[in-house]
């Protein structure tokens, strides 16, 4: 029992600092707070090594150099805001305002925009610190040595961050930050089949539904508290609602079914608990969501006022990686479950491809170009050992020529587009 709650606590311990670990105060927030510490702890070169041999450092100069500092770092972070801002607009407006949440997270920029203002609050608490005569000797020259590490970190930093800025929010750059969440989610999948519980095969789920009386979506289900409420309660529960579900006071989260008859039925608002909501989806759980964000960035892409189809084709190329090696991991053997008392569905091959290709399919029916690299690419994930993969591969191909040679208007475009589908994964093959 104490380990499924520790076990459930660093669970939900993880997931909240991935989200946090998303906004942008936070990294800014710590660099602001260790600035000042570094600043403080400068004063223990005073207190422990007063008689340390140090050379002698002016304090107008390290004053100056802090001043320096100070002002300079003030137009650098405005400028950093600045530009970070206008590439999360231009990520927002260009490929979809689903993508926001993986560029904001990027780990240069807010590296970059901390350290700049990590920098100016270093050079203004030790100017404060500097004319008080807060330092002696030794913690003056610490004092002086911390000013140009942090000249050479910012500088370096800067321009590092220089090269990045330069891609950050443009369309490549976003679609590789979507396919990069897309896959670690797929990863957790693997390393996670069923969330870590057993199989559920039946969609008709035995025991009393359990609502939450919460509206949004599931992002996360707490695995460790279920099976902590099954093994105190001598109960199997079913997981009705993965991440991703769109949740309503009246949708069942789970089924739970108590294997003693008791005089009172426990309650199950702990089983509610387990599931975390909120108002947006998140990549973290969520491979399905992934799909959607990129097959939004090509349906925008192909949109009459953007006519844009080699972004579609980019987007079919991230797609195709991703569910690739999503085939090649579903092969490998299956971990044993941990959670023997919580039954769960897995992620469903037949939703993935719909989210996938049905909008590419859709838009793209126009564009050849977009046809063929279906076609090429459905007859690459075909070669997979994975029937369930191949089914859904030979269905989508099918349905996306056939929308295809509806809407090409020329001959030429829909022979070829009939010599790539005969190439590739036909319907009866």
């Amino acid at each position: 029992m104490t380990e499924n709650w520790l076990e459930s606590l660093l669970t939900e311990v993880r997931f909240y600092f991935t989200r946090l670990n998303e906004r942008l105060w936070v990294r800014p927030l710590t660099y602001c707070l260790s600035a000042v510490a570094c600043v403080l702890l400068a004063r223990f070169a005073d207190l422990k090594g007063a008689d340390w041999p140090t050379p002698s450092v002016e304090p107008e100069m390290v004053e100056k150099l802090l001043t320096i500092l100070s002002t300079s770092m003030l137009a650098v972070a405005t400028f950093a805001v600045s530009s970070m801002v206008a590439a999360y607009a231009s990520a927002s407006t260009s490929a979809t305002p689903r993508a926001f949440s993986v560029v904001v997270a990027d780990d240069v920029s807010k590296t970059a925009l901390s350290s700049f203002i990590g920098a100016f609050i270093f050079s203004v608490v030790g100017v404060i610190a500097v004319k008080t005569g807060y330092f002696g000797r030794s913690g003056l020259f610490v004092l002086f040595l911390m000013t140009l590490s942090l000249f050479a970190w910012v500088v370096l930093t800067f321009i590092r961050w220089v090269d990045r800025i330069a891609r950050l929010g443009r369309m490549g750059h976003t679609i590789r930050k979507v396919e990069g969440a897309t896959s670690a989610a797929l990863n957790f999948w693997g390393d996670n089949p069923n969330l870590g519980g057993v199989p559920a095969q039946d969609r008709a789920y035995p025991g009393e539904p359990v609502t939450i009386g919460r509206i949004g979506f599931v992002q996360m289900v707490d695995m460790p508290a279920l099976q902590e409420f099954a093994e105190t309660h001598d109960a199997t529960i079913t997981v009705a609602s993965l991440p991703g579900t769109f949740m309503t006071r009246e949708r069942p989260a789970a089924f739970v079914r108590f294997n003693k008859e008791m005089e009172e039925t426990p309650g199950t608002d702990e089983i509610g608990e387990a599931f975390i909501t909120g108002d947006e989806r998140t990549f973290t759980a969520d491979p399905r969501f992934g799909f959607v964000v990129l097959s939004e960035i090509s349906s925008r892409a192909m949109s009459p006022a953007v006519n844009d189809p080699g972004t579609a084709i980019e987007v079919i190329g991230s797609i195709t990686r991703l569910l690739s090696d999503w085939a090649g991991r579903r092969r490998e053997e299956r971990p044993k479950p941990q959670f023997d008392r919580v039954f769960a569905p897995n992620v469903s091959v037949s939703a993935l491809f719909d989210d996938a290709f049905m909008a590419i399919s859709r838009d793209g029916a126009g564009f050849i170009e977009v046809g063929l690299k279906l076609q090429r690419a459905f007859a690459a994930l075909d070669a997979t050992d994975d029937e369930a993969v191949r089914r859904e591969v030979r269905l989508h191909a099918a349905e996306a020529a056939k929308r295809a040679e509806k809407a090409l208007a020329y001959e030429s475009d829909r022979v070829r587009l009939k010599a790539a589908m005969m190439a590739g994964p036909s319907p009866d093959q």
